[in-house]
């Protein structure tokens, strides 16, 4: 938080789901962490009316002109940061009622930054809306009162708002910050209304590296009907959720012995199933390739959500390395290395766990 005693400054930082994915919206299991490399940035000053502030780039409304309007439209889409901000604020305003908890009637104005590259798969929106939950907990002195385990629920229910289609792990893995395993299994889900969020050790985690285009445009129909064939019962779908889900089980044991090897035949089918299941039109030929192109050299990849990024493990070391830069730089790809983000938890957090 902000050292200034009248405003309140929070950021969340990006998020990659390393295993399980996209098992979250099937009561299955993932493994996540956030990464330093990108974050969002909400402000919160006290003011005389309630405020939403738009960005002056990423909700921008003057143009030079009209092919200019266009290409900005067809680059960025219509929506910015200002609906994320809005849906927090009626989501967190409806929960403290519902749950009597009492909020001052001070006034506020918010405003927001974002570096996560955009449709990149790596929770840019939810970024957004976790870091304005922060900066509310706050100025209304109720972060004791909201529970860790119940704010990614309420991250998700802003977006779900705006029609976002999204799961639970990338929301958990912003509010905790580090390495977390997670468990949604429907029991679990039923009782609790959230899933077993279990903190690990980020120091087990091997060097990666992020892939992404710097200007996407191909990012698929992710979300295909693979839901619907889930919901209706479909055997190959049931049984490659499970498969999937039960990776990132494995994936926790592997990373908890240092078995690197077996991290990157899990990282690979995990691609492997998703891609089966989703089918090549719906992940779209440019996540496609980012997958390949690490793949070319013996590196693990696989999404580090629905597409638009990819996370890559090199278990020959060094010279894996290089020859996967050369190659990105050629294929036109970002390349970074992954700087994980330790947890958030602080010890008010950690006493309404």
């Amino acid at each position: 938080m902000d050292k200034h005693s009248d405003v309140i400054s929070h950021k969340a930082y990006a998020r990659v789901g390393l295993l399980g994915n996209p098992s979250d919206v099937y009561y299955g299991k993932t493994i996540s962490f956030s990464v330093a490399n990108f974050c969002a940035t909400v402000t919160l000053r006290p003011s005389e009316d309630l405020v939403i502030q738009p960005h002056p780039f990423h909700d921008l409304v003057h143009f030079a002109s009209l092919p200019q309007l266009v290409n900005r439209l067809k680059s960025e889409g219509y929506y910015g940061g200002v609906r994320l901000l809005m849906a927090i604020c009626k989501v967190f305003y409806a929960y403290c009622k519902e749950n009597g908890i009492d909020l001052h009637d001070a006034n506020f104005t918010l405003s927001y930054d974002t570096n996560i590259p955009r449709q990149a798969g790596l929770s840019g929106s939810s970024g957004i809306v976790c870091a304005a939950l922060n900066c509310l907990l706050d100025f209304y002195k109720v972060r004791h009162l909201v529970k860790v385990e119940v704010r990614p629920n309420l991250i998700l229910a802003a977006e779900k708002e705006l029609g976002i289609v999204a799961g639970l792990q990338d929301r958990v893995a912003q509010v905790y910050g580090g390495l977390v395993y997670m468990d949604f299994s429907k029991e679990n889900m039923d009782e609790l209304g959230h899933g077993i969020y279990e903190p690990m050790d980020l120091s087990l985690l091997p060097p990666l590296y992020l892939i992404y285009a710097e200007n996407p445009s191909d990012s698929g129909k992710v979300h295909s009907k693979v839901r619907q064939r889930w919901l209706d019962g479909d055997e190959f779908i049931v049984s490659s959720m499970l498969e999937i889900a039960n990776i990132a089980k494995e994936g926790r044991t592997a990373l908890e012995e240092k078995d690197y090897s077996k991290l990157a035949a899990l990282m690979n089918r995990n691609f492997d199933l998703r891609r089966l299941m989703f089918g090549d039109d719906a992940l779209g030929a440019l996540n496609l390739k980012m997958v390949e192109v690490a793949r070319k050299f013996g590196a693990a990849s696989k999404f580090t959500g629905s597409g638009g990024a990819v996370v890559a493990f090199c278990p020959e070391g060094t010279s894996q390395v290089k020859l996967l830069e050369d190659e990105c730089q050629k294929a036109g790809f970002v390349i970074l290395p992954v700087e994980p983000f330790p947890s958030r938890l602080n010890e008010i957090g950690l006493k309404t766990l």
